[in-house]
């Protein structure tokens, strides 16, 4: 594969919809560009390939694809192994259960930027009651499909990755009452590819994104 062909991410440093991606690439062995932007102040030529305005956004020759679910799933297509069982009913469990990831993303960041201790209180709700559907989906692990690895774990990685975080620095209650969700929490965190999906000074870089928002939980935790 030369250069010219290689899959062009292009991210911000700390989203976790780009690092599944990023994930999914590490994972499976591709060879791949990343081209990071600040994303509160995007370059004009971002502006006009992002319909959404958003990172993930992915490159291919003159295609630009985005969406992190999408661009998951043109590199499962194209690039083995492939992360999807191999029946569509089970395919389809999966795809739902990864859009119910996207939701858990949506209210972890809610819950590290909510203003007052009632909207902190609501998220942190929305959250355990997820974990609580994920405790009672998992069978045996490691993984969420059993032995293999699938597009589900690049999914759940950041989330577990940022749960960590969020408890090490903000009291944040986290999986680690849910026993099947932490074993897999831990095989997807042992993994490589998720430690090379993000920064070294990750955590740092998330810590000062979260209290650079002001929210109630940089008033309880100095």
């Amino acid at each position: 594969m030369t250069d010219v062909s290689l899959p062009e991410l292009i991210s911000f440093e700390l989203c976790p919809f780009v690092q599944r991606s990023v994930i999914t690439l590490l994972q499976k062995g591709v060879d791949f560009k990343i081209n990071y932007i600040d994303i509160h102040d995007p370059p004009e030529w971002f502006q006009q390939i992002s319909p959404l305005g958003k990172v993930p956004v992915m490159r291919v020759d003159n295609t630009v694809l985005f969406e992190s679910a999408v661009i998951n799933e043109y590199l499962d297509e194209v690039y083995s192994p492939t992360f999807h069982p191999n029946t569509a009913l089970r395919k389809a469990h999966n795809r739902a259960w990864i859009e119910f990831g996207s939701e858990l993303v949506i209210n972890q960041h809610f819950w590290a930027t909510a203003q007052d201790a009632e909207t902190l209180e609501q998220c942190q709700s929305d959250i355990l009651a997820k974990f609580h559907w994920l405790e009672n989906e998992l069978q045996d692990g490691p993984f969420f499909n059993g032995a293999d690895f699938s597009l589900v774990d690049a999914t759940y990685a950041p989330i577990f990755m940022r749960s960590d975080i969020l408890a090490q620095h903000f009291s944040f209650e986290g999986y680690q009452n849910y026993p099947k969700l932490k074993a897999w929490a831990e095989s997807l965190l042992a993994l490589e590819s998720v430690k090379q999906s993000v920064a070294p000074d990750f955590a740092a870089m998330f810590v000062y994104f979260i209290k650079s928002k002001e929210g109630y939980i940089t008033k309880t935790h100095s």
